[in-house]
């Protein structure tokens, strides 16, 4: 079972924050084939969407406060805003941005868990999030990287509700019956300055050819394409500015 329109505590969009918005557009358009479409109204800030065909599925923004990095930011649906970031907070999270209007699109929130992982929640109004899911050129999965698992356990399934799969070496998040995303241990092989992230995963029809074309357009290949045991072919890339994503087989989510 997929998750293929945006869901209450189920992942709904993908932001990258980056240094350079322009040579962002042109390298996303050259590994997946998206169109950028930037807001001009003063006020919007330059906020982009990216579109595969006439599907939303995911955004571009530049950098907006200090030392923030260059990264992609997973966006989980919720039908209250205001109610799951004091939920953040009383689990012994943090909130980054408080909940806060965009327009009359929805509200959003930026967050953190206690190992510092971001991420934000979005409340729709007009804009439900990504009109493509779990199809290629789409998000497709998430993964939490993190130093303390069973925190992690405890933390996302008091905030969100979510079901912990009990696969020993690779727990699975899930929303009835629907797994959307990992957990991955961030364990001795990790410098010490690695930090708790989310990190999305893209679907993609060939996993090879869009790494290698990730490649050749300036990207770093940190995970080269694999095949993971009893899951699907991986990649994983760092783009030319830094922010680092995933890539998976469509189909072969969970």
């Amino acid at each position: 079972m997929k998750i293929t329109e945006p869901t209450p505590g189920a992942p709904c969009w993908a932001e990258l924050g980056t240094s350079d918005v322009d040579a962002a557009k042109v390298y996303y358009r050259e590994v997946f084939g998206w169109r950028a479409e930037t807001d001009l109204r003063p006020e919007a800030g330059g906020y982009t969407v990216f579109h595969l065909g006439a599907a939303p599925v995911a955004g571009v923004t530049s950098l907006y406060a200090p030392g923030q990095p260059t990264a992609w930011t997973v966006s989980f649906a919720t039908r209250d805003a205001d109610a799951l970031a004091a939920a953040v907070t009383e689990a012994g999270g943090r909130q980054l941005m408080a909940p806060t209007d965009v327009f009359q699109q929805g509200r959003f929130a930026l967050l953190a868990d206690p190992e510092g992982a971001v991420f934000s929640v979005w409340q729709a109004r007009d804009f439900p999030g990504a009109a493509l899911l779990n199809a290629p050129g789409s998000l497709g999965w998430v993964e939490l990287a993190t130093r303390d698992e069973e925190a992690a356990k405890h933390f996302y399934t008091r905030v969100f509700g979510w079901t912990v799969g009990t696969h020993e070496d690779y727990p699975q998040w899930g929303l009835d019956g629907a797994d959307f995303g990992g957990l991955s241990a961030l364990d001795e092989f990790y410098p010490d300055d690695v930090r708790a992230h989310w990190l999305p995963y893209f679907a993609v029809a060939d996993v090879d050819d869009t790494a290698a074309r990730a490649a050749e357009c300036g990207g770093m290949l940190l995970v080269p394409p694999t095949d993971v045991p009893e899951g699907p072919r991986i990649a994983v890339v760092r783009d030319p500015q830094g922010a680092s994503f995933g890539i998976h087989r469509a189909g072969t989510e969970g």
